[in-house]
Formats: structure tokens, C-alpha cells, sequence
């Protein structure tokens, strides 16, 4: 079996979990569709009932930005809603392929992309709702394209950038020989990590490093840390994420104070923002600086009121597979997971009882909600986050970048 065919493989089987007579929707570039067949096949035999793919296309998605009628940037197609929404409605299992070109809207009308972001955001709320309380089982993963390897090794040839991309891809997510011994392992370094942080119950993080951040993060009671596995209201467990580093919960909305400094570029919106800072205010972002891509930060944190506050809170050691490996992927997922991050927007119902409150006593014990959820990484060698009991003891977290525990 080659490594291709064994990530299919793990992401049918262990990512998205996928069951006997259970649908399956894939999203996949159309560049990806070798990959996109792939995993249908192995949905199929893990005994799915049926396999739906949408396409996406990076050059018809700028085709459209470019030239399309300007009123069609406030609309959102009601076929694409009923899509989403029969898909979280029928808990079918959802893998998403994510290998767009880093810069593919570069040069576009930002207001163009503020616009269509909204309104695209409004029409799916009731999808990403679901999707973040796990309402059915999910995973995101990523293969190699040819506009995204040639950003991330410009100076390679145009293959062996594509070579190079898919290895540092298998190996982030942990394609051996067994895969799924591997993520059986990995997922318990995690687990038993997560419930360390979990037994503390902090009050407060403070992070500071070099780079200028100087936080203060309040986390709301009741809350808790979320590691690798995951399990849909199906009863399936999943892995949302893979690669995935990261152990994660939610700020008190109004709990934030001080600045935080990006460790890494940003993609975002199909242009990359970079060198950026944010100044928080009682939870709320307040000022925000950035030496690329100023105005697409800008209008993200603009998109609704709830999109100006954090929503996670994620904890990666900087001693990581994929901070090892020394690339700058210019893609989140991958990025994230080689550093701490944070993310403003939604927050993901991180509360021992999410299952027992509704959305509205959860945002009243401090959820941030919000139409759009963008993770930024802060993670630097030198980061520093000391943990603040209820009791005021002050715990060790991270020193010199990597979990004190």
C-alpha cells in the first residue's frame, strides 16, 4: 500500500470515523481529484452509503471575484445552503481537503471578499454550528498542490516543490508503516496531557515572550481542555484535525487584556497577512497593526461584533513534529499545529455540561460567538505561559516554548 493510499486510508477510517450505511461529503479542489477518489473509494468500503463530492476551483474562484456582477458578492446561493444544511441535518460524515494557493485572491477587491465572506458565513451559520458542537463527525486534511508547493518552495523546481510538499505532508501526519498505531499512540501523549491541564483548572493564562506579547487570558469556569479525539452526537469519534498538535478551550470573552504578536504569516482570504499585532481590551481587539496585508486583517476582525473577540485558546509545544521540520506551510492547518495559537471569532462550547445548556447559557457564562472562527499562531521558543489557579498559585505551563509538565 503506498503512503497515499494509507492517509486515505487513516482519514476514512480513523479521521472522519466513517460508519456502515453512513453518507459521506467530500470537499476537494478539483486539482486534488485523484486524492478526492481515493477516499471515496475507501469510504465506500468502510461501508458507506453513499459519497457526495463538491468541487472547488482556485481559477474559477478568482474568475469570479474578478469579473463577476458586483451584486452577486451579496448573495449566497439557496441550493448551496440546502447542501449544507441536509449535511448536518443527516450527520454525514464530512471530509474537507484543504490545498488552495495561498495568494489565489491576491490583487482582488477586498471589499468584494469582506461581502461574500459575510454573506456566506450568515448562510451557513446553522452548519458551522453544528459542525463546531460536533453535531456529526469531521476532519480536515490537505495533499499537495501545485500553486501552493511553488509558495512554499519557490526555489525548487515545479515537481520537486509538489514532491517535497506531499513527503512534509505524510510525515506531519504521521504515515508509517501502521498509521493508525501511530495516531493511537499520539492521540494518548495528548489525552493524558489534556487531563493534567484539565485537573489545574485555571483561572488565568498569562503569556509573555520576546516577540512583545504580554497577555492576560481569563477562562470561564466550567471550561475544559480538548485534545485530539472528539466525539460526534452520532457516538462516533473522530479527529477533526490532521494533522493536529494541538490541545485546546475557550477564552472568557471579555477576559483578555494586553498584546499578543503573530509568530507566523496568515493566510487569509486568499492573501497572506503578515508581521501583525493586536491590542485587547476587556476581551475585545482594539487596535490591530500588521506590516502585509493590513486591510484583509482588518475587515475579517470587522465582519460581526463577536469577530473582534477570541474564541480558543490552543496549546502547542514548540518542540513538534511539525515546528521541527522548519516549513512555513502558508496553509493553517498545518501551521497552527506547529505552534500556540489563538483564534478570534467563534469559540468551540469547550464546557464540561455543553451537552446539558443551551447556546445562549453557554454565551452567558462567557462563549464568544460569531460568524467566522481564524486561528493565528503566536508560538515562539521562548514563549512563557504560567497558569493561575482559582487558590492563586501560579503554575508553570510553558518554559522556553514547550509544556513545563
Amino acid at each position: 500500500m503506498t503512503r497515499m493510499q494509507n492517509y486515505a486510508r487513516l482519514i476514512v477510517r480513523v479521521g472522519a470515523n466513517v460508519q456502515k450505511d453512513q453518507p459521506v461529503f467530500i470537499s476537494a479542489p478539483v486539482e486534488c481529484a485523484d486524492f478526492a477518489r481515493l477516499l471515496a473509494d475507501e469510504s465506500y468500503q468502510a461501508g458507506a452509503c453513499n459519497v457526495t463530492v463538491r468541487w472547488v476551483d482556485d481559477t474559477l474562484t478568482r474568475l469570479k471575484y474578478l469579473n463577476a456582477n458586483d451584486a452577486v458578492f451579496d448573495t449566497f446561493p439557496a441550493w448551496e445552503k440546502a447542501l449544507y444544511d441536509e449535511v448536518a441535518e443527516t450527520q454525514t460524515a464530512v471530509i474537507s481537503v484543504y490545498a488552495t494557493d495561498p495568494e489565489n485572491l491576491k490583487g482582488v477587491d477586498l471589499d468584494r471578499i469582506r461581502r461574500a465572506g459575510k454573506v456566506q458565513s450568515m448562510a451557513l451559520k446553522a452548519y458551522a454550528d453544528k459542525q463546531m458542537s460536533n453535531h456529526f463527525p469531521w476532519c480536515v486534511v490537505s495533499v499537495a498542490s501545485d500553486a501552493w508547493a511553488r509558495k512554499v518552495f519557490p526555489h525548487l523546481p515545479a515537481q520537486e516543490a509538489f514532491e517535497t510538499l506531499q513527503n512534509a505532508i505524510f510525515d506531519a501526519a504521521r504515515i508509517t508503516d501502521d498509521p493508525v498505531a501511530a495516531w493511537e499512540a499520539h492521540v494518548a501523549t495528548l489525552e493524558a496531557r489534556k487531563e493534567k491541564l484539565n485537573a489545574y483548572r485555571f483561572k488565568t493564562l498569562v503569556y509573555r515572550n520576546a516577540l512583545g506579547t504580554d497577555l492576560t487570558v481569563e477562562l470561564p469556569e466550567h471550561h475544559v481542555w480538548i485534545a485530539a479525539g472528539e466525539r460526534a452526537k452520532t457516538g462516533q469519534a473522530f479527529i477533526a484535525n490532521m494533522p493536529t498538535e494541538e490541545i485546546f478551550t475557550l477564552p472568557k470573552r471579555d477576559g483578555v487584556n494586553g498584546v499578543v504578536v503573530a509568530s507566523k504569516p496568515l493566510v487569509l482570504n486568499g492573501n497572506v497577512v503578515d508581521d501583525f499585532r493586536f491590542v485587547l481590551e476587556a476581551g475585545k481587539i482594539t487596535n490591530i497593526q500588521a506590516g502585509a496585508g493590513l486591510e484583509v486583517l482588518k475587515n475579517r476582525i470587522a465582519n460581526d461584533e463577536g469577530s473582534a473577540f477570541l474564541g480558543e485558546v490552543a496549546l502547542v509545544p514548540f518542540d513538534s513534529p511539525i515546528s521541527n521540520a522548519g516549513i512555513l506551510f502558508y496553509n493553517t492547518l498545518f501551521d497552527e499545529n506547529a505552534s500556540c495559537h489563538f483564534a478570534f471569532g467563534r469559540a468551540y462550547p469547550c464546557f464540561s455540561d455543553a451537552d446539558e445548556r443551551t447556546k445562549e447559557e453557554l454565551v452567558e457564562r462567557g462563549m464568544n460567538d460569531s460568524l467566522i472562527h481564524e486561528d493565528f499562531m503566536i508560538g515562539t521558543p521562548d514563549l512563557s505561559i504560567v497558569g493561575i489557579t482559582h487558590d492563586g498559585q501560579d503554575i508553570p505551563v510553558f518554559v522556553n516554548g514547550n509544556f513545563a509538565f
